[in-house]
């Protein structure tokens, strides 16, 4: 039987301790947070999501959701997890989601990139559905960044390492994920503090996005850039 009477006492104990907060510029990949400290530090954060997946799932066989979504995630995990400044990688429902360490400027310019080939590579996959007789998608790719506050969430003697991560980069990125391919707003969706600071490095940026003003959400960044190679390759039917 669950204690309920041991969880108040540990629950108070929770809320009677005073929390250590340490800003770190670097997040280490193996770091491991103790229960009682914090930890503020930059983050950058992509989310990917499939539009109205819910009513394609719910009219389209089952072996040919199977197919497309194995197809969606596996992939965009791959490329998403092609960083050293990776430090969480989740699939969540049909959305595919990063989290990333980044201390410098050039390391949310390297995330926008990867955002380009995730946007192109959907592009790909759905001219490879047509081909293959089955259905196409819309999806929606999200960018935050922002200085997060990082706790662990689980006690010592759990076996499990739940880390939270607390702050604008990561809710940005998941909540533009679902704004984002849908009415009028183009394919990607970034917040204005992540295109603040990739505009100071990258100029072309600024002719790709444009600001729109989201009724809830407030200023934000909306593009459709695609990885220039790779898009060239696929309007050529593959061929070399």
């Amino acid at each position: 039987m669950y204690d309920y009477k041991d969880s108040k006492k540990r629950a108070e104990e929770i809320l009677n301790t005073e929390l250590e907060i340490e800003h770190i510029k670097f997040l280490p990949e193996s770091m491991k947070l103790e229960f009682d400290k914090g930890y503020y530090t930059w983050v950058s954060s992509i989310f990917i999501d499939i539009r109205d997946s819910s009513n394609l799932f719910k009219v389209t066989e089952d072996k040919k959701i199977s197919k497309l979504s194995k197809a969606f995630i596996s992939e965009l995990i791959e490329i998403i997890r092609k960083s050293d400044n990776i430090r969480l990688s989740r699939i969540v429902g049909d959305c595919v989601c990063g989290i990333y360490t980044a201390p410098n400027l050039e390391d949310i310019e390297d995330l926008y990139n990867k955002a380009c080939i995730c946007n192109t590579y959907i592009k790909m996959l759905n001219k490879l559905l047509k081909e293959h007789d089955l259905p196409t998608f819309k999806a929606g790719i999200g960018l935050g960044y922002s200085e997060v506050l990082l706790v662990n969430t689980a006690r010592g003697e759990i076996d499990i390492d739940d880390k939270i991560w607390i702050g604008d980069a990561v809710i940005d990125a998941s909540n533009f994920s679902s704004v984002a391919n849908k009415d009028e707003y183009k394919e990607i969706v970034m917040s204005k503090e992540f295109y603040d600071n990739l505009s100071k490095i990258n100029k072309n940026v600024k002719e790709k996005f444009e600001m729109k003003h989201h009724s809830r959400y407030g200023e934000i960044y909306t593009g459709e850039s695609l990885y220039s190679e790779f898009n060239k390759w696929i309007d050529n039917d593959f061929k070399d």
